[in-house]
């Protein structure tokens, strides 16, 4: 989920998943952003948290559709309890740093993924 700040001087940049900012072209109505009350700004970024959730819901969803297992067929290869897996789905919880890597890999080469995670450590 990219995420933007704004800067000194009213410059938006956009933070990157590497943690470098890239400044962003905007037309932004200034005088509405300053006629926004704390009450408003918290509405907001309730819908926007909600919205994230979202994303983040259905893009485990198609990661694990892809790879056509059952929610409990998934979370056993990949290690983690089946409830973890309802929740990233149902948008109670978002997967965070390494279990978000972890569902890049297995969409990007699924068979690849799992043939690592189902080996021993030695």
């Amino acid at each position: 989920m990219a995420q933007a700040r704004l800067k000194r001087g009213r410059k938006v940049v956009l933070l990157t998943a590497r943690g470098r900012e890239r400044v962003i072209k905007h037309k932004v109505d200034w005088s509405r952003v300053d006629a926004a009350s704390e009450k408003d700004i918290g509405r907001h970024k309730a819908a926007d948290d909600r919205n994230a959730r979202a994303d983040a819901a259905a893009y485990a969803r198609r990661v694990r559709a892809r790879t056509k297992l059952t929610q409990s067929e998934f979370a056993r290869r990949i290690g983690v309890p089946v409830e973890t897996v309802r929740n990233w789905e149902q948008g109670k919880r978002s997967p965070r740093g390494p279990a978000r890597a972890l569902l890049r890999v297995i969409n990007e080469a699924p068979e690849l993924a799992f043939s690592v995670l189902e080996k021993k450590p030695s």
